[in-house]
Order: C-alpha cells, then structure tokens, then sequence
C-alpha cells in the first residue's frame, strides 16, 4: 500500500471542516448557496443547476444573482409545462419543484422592491409549488390565513400518518428565507405523525413581496391570530400546539410565546436575545459610533457605506424595506425593539433554544436566551462532528431533523 507524503492542504476546504469551503466572497450570498444546494436532500434543487448559477454569480451583485437564479427557474419551469402537455405527470412535478426553489432563491438576495421581478418572481415560485403539489402526491394545500385586512400565505401539511387528534406544528423562517424551502421541517413533521403549519409572516416570502406586508417587532399580534385558525383545523389536537422559529425566526417565535399561552412548546433556531444587538456586531465599528450620535450622523454614515462595505449597505437596504421604514436610523430603532430582556420570563411553555459552534450572525445570543428563560428549557448545541453547525443548520439538516424531532416527539 502507497501512503501520501502530500501535506499540502485540500485547496477547496482550507480549514478543518467543510464549512470552510467558499463559493463566493459574500458571506451572505454563500450561506444562502449553501442553503439552496442542501435542499438536493429533497429533490428541490439539483447539484449541476446551482453550481451553473453560482458560477455566474458576481461578489456583491444582486443583479447578476437574480438573474442566474431566474434563467435557471424559467428553463426549468418550462420544461415542466412541456412534460405537463405530454402527460408526463412525475417528470413535470418535479421540475416544477425545483423551479420552485429557484425563484425563490432568485430573491433571497435582491432587495429593490421597485423592480417587477420581485412581484413576478415570487408569484411564478407559488404557481410552480401549487403545481407540483398538484402533480404529485405531496400532502400539502394552500391555506390563506386572515391578517389584518389582507392574509398569510401559508401551507398545510396533514399527515397521512396521524392518528386521530394530531399535533400540530407551526413554523416560519426569518428575515430572508421561505418556509417553502425548509422542507426539513414540514417532511419531518409528516412522517412523524404530526401536522405542520409553514407560515410566510409580515415581512417574509409573498406575504412581502406580493401582500406588502412588513415585519413588526410584536410578533404575538402574528401568532394569535395563526393559533386562532390552527384550533379550527380538523384533526389538530388544540393541547398539542407547537411553534418554531429559525433565523431572525430564533427572536420572533419566543416573542410570541412569551404572550400566547396556547402553545405547548417553542422552538428557537437560533435562540436570539437581543436581535438588534446581534445585528450591530456585525457592522462596520464606524456605523456603529455613529449610531450613538444620532439619526443625522447615522443616516449619512450609512449614506457613505458604498464600496467600503457593500454587505452592510444591502443589508440595511434590504433591512429597511422589510421592516417598512424609510431611514437606517428608523430601522435601528425597530431592530433594537426586537429584544426579549423584560419578556422573556413571561414563556411558560417547554422551549428549546438551538445553536451552532459556527453560528456566524448572532453569535453568542442563543445562549444568552436560554440564561434568561425561567420555563422548563432545553439547549441543543450542533458542532463540528455533526457537520450541522453553521447558521440554521445549513448543510446539516439532515442531523437537524434528527435531534430537532427527538426533542419534540418527546415534548410536543
């Protein structure tokens, strides 16, 4: 046997783990690759196709990622109409599936709400979902949830495992992905025997993009009313109601649980104490001494960010427009409002807070939830030997379900 002398490190993972493996030099725009290429475990993405984007993919442009993004989503999705007229029913199912993801994820970094390709992209991603649940045998349905004077786009997903009354678990995303994407969730609760409610809240996917719905900071005045329909549902056991939270989700979820006492559990992934706090570490030191001089001094030091650092000038663009506010200044303000320090103590229900040994955007804050909780309470750290340890279990979800479900199966 011929053993290696070659010590020279793997040039695609630099670092000890996977993780440290870069497809571009944004650390946004590459855990959101890295998000789209793990729903391969589910048939909703494929390894060629999002190479083929990523590769055309520029550091910093958000023009040249929709339109990578689009240019795959079209093709495909014309392709599962041709298989359609054919009669090809699982060949046009799933390339609609996958059409599906790619218009999503042709928004997940696009934030300029003016262009026609927010509202077109994400009405051709739920024409291309609605389609294949159609086509295939996927037990998912639409359900419009009321909301002020408009309504939560939303999936249903019944079990054909449930017996009798049913758990019922609720969940959302955070500030940039879709519900539909965590497939791990919805795929998970089904084959476990519970229900599962995917919720696009204010802010988020269509409910955004479509509805011109922005995110809020109470986020209990979005989950009461979910619950109020989520009782009426056939077949839910109304004592067994759960809810989970991931990304920006990790503040929102126990927000929520902190004012509704109909949930028997909540899970946050990541746990978030102070999401406005989290935000700030991540900004440039400069951005950060101007907040504390006030709106002016913010408001063009913000203004001025351009090529100096251009992640931080999307986010609070992208930022501002979700949130609905005009100004960096307004937005700072509403993001300091997400903070559970005088709430927390208010859950009552079992709550699980999730972390990552790589948690790259709120590093830290998980645990500082779990500390300030007084609830029954569980902490579920994912490292390196889980390969599951970056932001949400991105790569990893796979262990994810696996510990997220035994958790619940046995709480929920």
């Amino acid at each position: 046997m011929t053993t290696s002398t070659d010590t020279r490190p793997n040039p695609y993972f630099p670092g000890d783990h996977w993780t440290s493996h870069v497809f571009i030099g944004n650390e946004v725009m590459d855990d959101q690759i890295k998000h789209t290429l793990g729903m391969m475990f589910f048939g909703m993405s494929d390894l060629g196709e999002c190479l083929e984007a990523a590769g055309r993919i520029r550091v910093d442009d958000e023009e040249s990622w929709v339109t990578a993004w689009s240019d795959v989503a079209s093709r495909l999705q014309r392709r599962a109409e041709a298989a359609e007229r054919k009669g090809r029913l699982v060949s046009a199912a799933d390339a609609y599936l996958r059409a599906s993801t790619y218009w999503r994820t042709s928004l997940l970094h696009f934030s300029f709400p003016g262009d026609p390709r927010v509202r077109a992209n994400a009405v051709a991603a739920y024409a291309c979902y609605d389609r294949y649940l159609e086509l295939s045998d996927y037990p998912g349905q639409l359900l419009k949830i009321p909301y002020q004077d408009s309504f939560l786009p939303s999936y249903l997903y019944r079990s054909p495992l449930a017996k009798g009354p049913a758990p019922l678990l609720i969940f959302f995303q955070g500030r940039d992905a879709w519900a539909e994407d965590t497939r791990w969730v919805y795929d998970n609760a089904i084959r476990r025997g519970y229900h599962c409610l995917a919720v696009q809240g204010p802010g988020q996917g269509a409910a955004l993009r479509v509805n011109n719905l922005h995110f809020r900071h109470d986020w209990e005045n979005v989950v009461s009313p979910i619950v109020d329909v989520a009782e009426k549902l056939d077949g839910v056991d109304r004592e067994r109601i759960g809810l989970m939270g991931l990304s920006f989700g990790g503040y929102l979820a126990p927000r929520a649980a902190a004012f509704e006492s109909r949930l028997k559990v909540c899970v946050a992934n990541p746990g978030v104490l102070k999401w406005g706090a989290s935000i700030k570490e991540n900004l440039p030191e400069t951005l950060s001494q101007a907040l504390e001089q006030g709106p002016d001094t913010f408001n063009a030091a913000a203004a001025a960010l351009g090529d100096a650092s251009p992640l931080a000038e999307w986010f609070i663009r992208d930022s501002s427009w979700k949130h609905g506010v005009q100004t960096p200044y307004e937005l700072f303000k509403e993001l300091d409002a997400c903070d559970l320090t005088d709430v927390a103590g208010r859950i009552t229900c079992r709550t699980l807070v999730m972390d990552g040994t790589e948690e790259r955007f709120s590093a830290g804050h998980a645990e500082q939830l779990y500390d300030a909780l007084t609830c029954p309470k569980d902490f579920l750290l994912f490292d390196a030997t889980s390969t599951a340890q970056l932001h949400c279990q991105t790569g990893g979800t796979a262990t994810a379900a696996e510990f997220t479900f035994d958790w619940l199966d046995e709480h929920l």
